[in-house]
């Protein structure tokens, strides 16, 4: 993936949601729940909170490009988002409202479910359900200063990959010179 994989990770989960919910396309959107402002009309948020490093892709090999250049390895990444759903403005009753909010919530994680493995250009993407205790969502949420707490999942996907653009010149062994220098203990019968 280019330097672009970041960004285009977001692309296609949001065009799958905005693909399989039922719900006007433009309700869903990539963004943080603190910059929804009150008269936007979003139902479905996603929002990308870390960025890291994965740990276990972090010392791959070298990749053949030719007979004379490697490849440095692609910095793999592992991306956290946070899904979710928000009221419609619509309806009064704040049960219905709940209910309905949960509902799309619920849609919204069964696709994920359904589509937990994307590939993208020979590239295969990795969802899964990255549970939360409450005190690191609420830690999440107080840097949306004044919104209220909404029903939400956290995703991980993996393994995003950035590529290098550094490579290495090699040469190949054309022959070998090697000598044996050995002592030969003498026995006592010589």
């Amino acid at each position: 993936m280019s330097d672009t994989a970041i960004a285009d990770v977001g692309e296609i989960l949001i065009t799958l949601l905005r693909d399989n919910m039922g719900i006007p396309p433009d309700t869903i959107m990539l963004i943080s729940p603190g910059e929804i402002e009150a008269n936007d009309n979003v139902r479905l948020s996603l929002f990308l909170y870390q960025v890291i490093e994965n740990p276990y892709m972090k010392n791959q090999e070298m990749q053949n490009i030719d007979s004379a250049h490697l490849k440095y390895p692609p910095l793999t990444l592992e991306l956290y988002y946070m899904l979710t759903a928000h009221p419609a403005s619509g309806i009064p009753d704040r049960t219905e409202r709940t209910k309905e909010e949960h509902g799309i919530l619920g849609k919204a994680m069964r696709i994920i479910f359904d589509y937990s493995i994307l590939t993208f250009s020979d590239y295969e993407l990795r969802i899964t359900l990255n549970p939360m205790s409450l005190d690191d969502m609420t830690k999440i949420w107080t840097t949306f200063q004044d919104r209220p707490f909404r029903p939400s999942a956290c995703y991980l996907v993996t393994p995003v990959n950035i590529d290098s653009t550094r490579d290495l010149s090699i040469t190949r062994v054309e022959s070998k010179k090697t000598e044996h220098d050995r002592m030969i203990p003498k026995t006592e019968e010589e």
